[in-house]
């Protein structure tokens, strides 16, 4: 839908949206694993809002809290990238040399 704003016509359906990628798995990582990771992160350097990674943390439920383990099933980092969709956000990850898989979520504006 075009809208006109100030004499300016703006596209509202063409507006960028946010999606986070998750990160699952961990292995020690080799000079060649940073290199693809390096190689990757420079790659998306233009539509990365934030990065970062994770170390320890708990689950908490009614059950109680308890440390989660670290390993293949963890999240272990995160990017907070810029796409028109969900598609062109999936395109953008395609080549994301991940451990165990990646998710990604549109993050939606509160």
């Amino acid at each position: 839908m075009a809208r006109r704003m100030n004499g300016e016509t703006t596209n509202e359906e063409n507006a960028m949206k946010k999606f986070m990628i998750l990160h699952f798995g961990f292995e020690q990582p080799t000079p060649e694993i940073m290199d693809d990771w390096n190689n990757w992160f420079e790659s998306i350097a233009d539509k990365q809002v934030d990065q970062g990674g994770l170390s320890g943390g708990r689950e908490i439920s009614r059950d109680g809290t308890w440390d989660l383990p670290w390993g293949m099933e963890s999240i272990t980092g995160y990017n907070i990238i810029e796409a028109e969709n969900l598609d062109a956000a999936e395109r953008i990850a395609q080549d994301n040399p991940y451990i165990a898989s990646i998710r990604i979520y549109e993050i939606r504006a509160m």
